[in-house]
């Protein structure tokens, strides 16, 4: 996770958490639903202050409440606070019981597109849309990009600057901002 080229939040103690800890890339990425991409990807920094350390191991088997407490906690990590952590803590405990606990087994463990994408689709709030972005990202800005890779990312793997995939800093979020409210003014989708 060396060569990423994801900056999402400004912050670069929460930016560098999720470029090197994978738990932490996976737990942005679920908890982006809902809120803003830059509030997501922050939260596994807060988290970590809050915790100690964002783990799959840490997170799983941490006692329920004290998990929904620290998502709670002011700033709240997530507009849905309580059910957020007992889908992070699911996440985890996925990470644990089919990676042994190494979050980023998720995409080395696979060889093919193919199987990479069945992967993600496994993790615990990770329906398919949100499934074909985070295979974008991967490709886009962490170098993980096997052969076929863009089949799976569906539109998500063109040039346009529609989703977190597409972010390596403050203009392009800001493309991404743009492009994504103009599609809610023509009534359309990120895919289309």
């Amino acid at each position: 996770m060396e060569n990423s080229t994801l900056a999402v939040t400004g912050d670069s103690t929460a930016d560098d958490l999720v470029r090197t800890n994978a738990f932490a890339l996976l737990l942005a990425m679920q908890l982006d639903q809902q809120i803003s991409i830059e509030m997501a990807f922050r939260g596994p920094a807060r988290l970590a202050e809050r915790i100690s350390q964002v783990s799959a191991v840490c997170v799983a088997s941490l006692p329920e409440d004290d998990l929904v407490a620290a998502f709670r906690e002011k700033p709240a990590l997530h507009r849905f606070p309580a059910a957020m952590a007992r889908r992070a803590q699911a996440l985890a405990q996925h990470v644990v019981d089919t990676h042994g606990g190494d979050a980023a087994a998720v995409w080395t463990q696979p060889d093919t597109a193919e199987d990479l994408a069945t992967s993600i689709r496994s993790l615990p709030g990770f329906g398919d849309e949100k499934t074909m972005i985070f295979v974008a990202l991967l490709a886009k800005r962490m170098g993980v990009a096997p052969r076929g890779w863009q089949t799976h990312a569906g539109p998500f793997a063109d040039d346009q600057p529609r989703s977190v995939a597409d972010v390596d800093g403050p203009e392009s979020m800001d493309r991404v901002k743009a492009w994504k409210k103009q599609q809610r003014a023509l009534g359309k989708s990120k895919q289309q």
